[in-house]
């Protein structure tokens, strides 16, 4: 099938396969003779797993890491159950930044009423003061 028969049946863009094409994670296997990537039908099936790898947050070494593993149904799934627990704990971190960041912009928020002008905004005033005491 053609690029473009692939990217209908999977939902995914032109562009993003034609990415996971090359960096390994799927494969043409023929041209045509217009020189179109033509794809086997086994393709649609990995490239559902790569999206939703992808909607997971997996990186593209991580989701190599797991195709080489999926395709080599003896191995032991020690190494996937290590590689989603970092990446929960990864998560976790980047879940408490932006709860600080969360605190640190509602702070900021309710320094200033909207009933000032510009120039006693307690926003502004904020960003300034805090731009000058880290420098």
């Amino acid at each position: 099938m053609k690029i473009g028969e692939l990217a209908r049946q999977t939902d995914c863009t032109v562009q993003a396969i034609r990415h996971y094409d090359k960096e390994g994670l799927i494969h043409t296997s023929t041209r045509s003779e217009g020189n179109f990537r033509l794809y086997h039908k086994d393709t649609v099936e990995r490239l559902v797993f790569i999206k939703h790898c992808r909607s997971l947050d997996l990186s593209i070494m991580e989701i190599r890491q797991l195709l080489q593993l999926n395709d080599s149904s003896e191995v032991c799934c020690s190494d996937i159950n290590l590689m989603i627990d970092s990446h929960i704990v990864e998560v976790e971190q980047r879940i408490k930044g932006l709860q600080s960041l969360r605190n640190q912009l509602k702070s900021l928020r309710n320094s200033c009423s909207g009933e000032r002008t510009v120039e006693q905004c307690g926003i502004l005033s904020n960003l300034c003061s805090h731009n000058n005491s880290s420098v």
